[in-house]
């Protein structure tokens, strides 16, 4: 999968509540490989696309971050 770029433009049709959804999925499923972000939270929107609170990332990190996870679960331990 290629990684989503922060300008995308389908990532202006993700709303709070599902950026807090994919947030707490990242946390479940990135907790075994050290991803660690207890406080990660929406954080408003800048040119449509709405800002994850870890640095002020673009949700397409997220998303990213969920399709790396992803591809890592066949190895697994």
């Amino acid at each position: 999968m290629s990684p989503i770029a922060p300008d995308d433009p389908a990532t202006r049709d993700y709303t709070d509540a599902q950026v807090t959804d994919l947030i707490r999925e990242l946390q479940d499923k990135g907790t075994k490989f050290g991803l660690l972000w207890g406080s990660a939270r929406t954080n408003g929107t800048v040119n449509g696309h709405t800002l994850v609170n870890f640095g002020n990332a673009p949700v397409s990190t997220v998303l990213n971050l969920l399709a790396l996870i992803e591809e890592a679960r066949p190895w697994e331990s």
